[in-house]
């Protein structure tokens, strides 16, 4: 079964930049987008951003400016990097990945990571 493999979380200042990375292991037929998730303390998973195949990206208002979004070319990673952090930025960060398994199954799955916690903090 396909699996994501999250890095990057920890303790991170005020001000300073995040860069997370997740990789999926396993080959699909195809994938539609890669991106990631933030989910505060109480709060729901809302988006940070998300990136397809052909380079469209989409982010949160919140973070426009201060984010980059890739993907590799082999489709298997996608790696966030969000500068000048917020303590409000601080939570568990989702990894997501939306693909399909084989050609005649038509539709696409979403891939979820276990999560990492990142602190925004002093």
């Amino acid at each position: 079964q396909e699996r994501l493999v999250e890095s990057g979380g920890g303790f991170v200042q005020p001000g300073g930049s995040l860069k997370l990375s997740c990789t999926r292991s396993g080959s699909v037929f195809s994938v539609k987008r890669m991106g990631w998730y933030r989910q505060a303390q109480g709060k729901e998973r809302d988006l940070v951003a998300t990136i397809t195949p052909r380079g469209d990206t989409i982010s949160a208002d919140s973070v426009k400016g201060r984010i980059t979004i890739s993907m590799d070319n082999a489709k298997t990673t996608v790696t966030l990097q969000l500068n000048h952090l917020k303590p409000e930025e601080t939570g568990v960060y989702y990894c997501l990945q939306e693909i399909m398994y084989y050609k005649i199954s038509t539709r696409y799955v979403e891939l979820w990571g276990q999560g990492t916690a990142v602190a925004v903090t002093s």
